[in-house]
Order: C-alpha cells, then structure tokens, then sequence
C-alpha cells in the first residue's frame, strides 16, 4: 500500500502523500517540525492541534483540514485515521486502511508522557514505518519528573552564582517542555521564534507559564539571573553573548553522549528528548504487531539488524527527515546579520 518515492511516502490507491519533502497536491502531515512539514502543498491535512503551528509556520493562507484523532476519513476507498504519536503536541500516526491492509506512519514518537503531549498510542497494523533517531542502546532516558528537577536544580546552582541559565531547545516541543518544568523557578524569557509558537499552543487552550518574549538585539540587562530560552540557530550567534553572566545548556536526546557537550562547549546539557529512546522504540514496535517494518531516519542500519535479529522483519528506507529546526528560516536569518 505504501511507496517510497523522491517526492516521499505515497499511498498509491489513496493518491496522497504522508509528509512529502516535495510539492505535492495532497499531503497528510504528522506533525509540525520543519522537517515533516513542508511549504508547498496545494492541501494539508493535520490534526487540528497542528492547523495553527502549520499556519504560524508555513502561512496563515494555506488549504488546511484539521481532523481530531481517531476520526475516521475516506479518500479514494482508503480509509485514514490519526492516532496520538506524542511526540509533540499534535503530533500523529498515519493509520490508512486499504482492502483490509492496515499501515500504519508513526512519524515521529515518543513513549514518555510530557505533560503537554496527547500520550502515544500503539495502533495495530501490518506494516509500519519508524523512526530511529536514538536507535542506539546508550540512548535511554530518565523519567520526565528526573529530568525536570535535573533542570530546576541548575538553575538553582546558576542563580546562587549569580549567574542567567540560558538553555537551548527547539522552538516547537522543547521550548514549551523547558517553560512547564521551570514555571517556579525564576522568571521566564523566551525568544520572539519561540514566543510566535506559543501563541499557537494558547490559540488551542493549552495553558503555558507566564513569559515574556525578549529581543536579544536589544538591551538584554533586565535578563540578569532570569531564565532564557532560545532555538539552537542561536547556539553559535553573536547575540546569545550578549546576555549578562551567562551559563548555557543544551537540552537534547544528544547529550546522552559526553562528547556532544564538549563539542559544542555547552557550561551543561541535559539528554532531553521528544523522540522515543532504544527501548521506547522497541516497545513501540513490539506492539504494533506489524509484519513488516520500515526504519527511516536515525540509527537506521542498527536499529533494522537489531528488529530482524529478534525475529520482526525490517529494512531502512531512506528518507529526508530529521532535522526539525528550520535553520534557513527568517528569524535564523535575521539573527545571523
């Protein structure tokens, strides 16, 4: 039922595409990372969490549906559903069902509950398609209220040095994970990329910390010893060091790996992620009972020996997925000149 073409994953029975990375007429998003949605499809359709951060992102004029999980839709005789993938707000599987074949695109996903995410939900099929962007064994994460206070007590630490905690996360998912777990901390300042998609959480109702949107090409004195947060297209600019008595960390799945921090000479960096870690991906896979699975971006030969070793039957399908920060967007520019 699924095809892996240049323009993407097509359902030829269906005529549409699943996150395509090229224009096409009709494309089924799982989510709102650059990475998965793209500019230039004559229609969207999303869950309806998604249709603001797609139009926040994409443009406000866009040909979009927005759909609530589990409803059932028909498009040419294959019957399309969405199923919470958790890996961000809005985030979905693909369930399509063809002649009484069942696939199922998780896109991205992870297990963990993060408090803002609707949880991932295994969805039974005959083939699946998975990432693997940690599908390695060392990428094994701590439980979400560990690595909440993992955050709280740094900040702590920075603010008895009299110091600003500045962290580093993607602007859609990350950001927002940060804000909830620091909510009492400290003041909140968030950069106008960021403070641009919170505004599409609250358009839904999901209710946020108190923030205030800050310029770092402005006066930035009024940050001292507050918390900022920033996309990493800020990580190696100017203006990130123009913040007062700075010690900055990075919040990503890569930190697991000690290497990773040194590299980019982080003061600290926190293995936080809204992927599914080396056991969350096998849990995910295990219950989906498929017969077929597809391993896209990530540690696909690993993670694809490592299914067919265990007795599913894998391959690595190449794709163009993973990364979900946009760094040729306008505020990258912008902040850059």
């Amino acid at each position: 039922m699924l095809t892996f073409t240049d323009k993407g994953i097509y359902c030829e029975p269906g005529k549409f595409y699943i996150d395509p990375w090229r224009p096409v007429d009709y494309a089924i998003i799982t989510h709102g990372h650059a990475d998965h949605a793209k500019w230039g499809m004559k229609n969207y359709l999303c869950h309806h969490y998604t249709v603001p951060i797609l139009q926040s992102r994409i443009g406000a004029d866009i040909a979009v549906q927005g759909v609530e999980y589990h409803e059932v839709i028909s498009r040419n005789g294959v019957k399309i559903s969405l199923h919470p993938a958790g890996h961000i707000i809005g985030s979905a599987q693909i369930r399509i069902e063809y002649k009484g074949k069942v696939s199922v695109v998780s896109g991205d996903y992870k297990i963990q509950e993060d408090g803002l995410s609707t949880p991932f939900e295994p969805v039974k099929c005959h083939e699946f398609v998975t990432e693997s962007t940690f599908g390695l064994p060392i990428y094994r994460w701590q439980p979400i209220a560990t690595q909440n206070h993992q955050l709280q007590q740094w900040v702590q630490h920075n603010q008895a040095q009299q110091k600003t905690s500045v962290f580093v996360g993607y602007s859609l998912g990350k950001a927002q994970r940060i804000m909830q777990a620091l909510e009492e901390a400290g003041p909140l300042y968030v950069h106008y990329s960021i403070g641009k998609l919170n505004r599409a959480f609250e358009q839904i109702g999901v209710r946020l910390p108190k923030y205030e949107i800050v310029d770092l090409r402005e006066d930035v004195k009024h940050l001292d010893q507050g918390i900022v947060i920033v996309p990493p297209s800020l990580l190696e600019s100017k203006v990130i060091k123009k913040i007062p008595h700075m010690a900055h960390a990075i919040c990503s799945g890569w930190m697991q790996v000690r290497g990773a921090r040194r590299w980019r000479s982080a003061d600290a960096g926190f293995p936080i992620s809204d992927h599914a870690d080396w056991e969350g991906l096998i849990e995910a896979v295990k219950a989906t009972g498929a017969e077929q699975v597809h391993v896209t971006h990530g540690q696909t030969a690993v993670f694809a020996k490592y299914l067919n070793e265990i007795g599913i039957a894998a391959d690595v399908v190449p794709t163009e997925y993973g990364q979900e920060e946009e760094e040729d967007s306008p505020e990258h520019k912008e902040v850059q000149s």
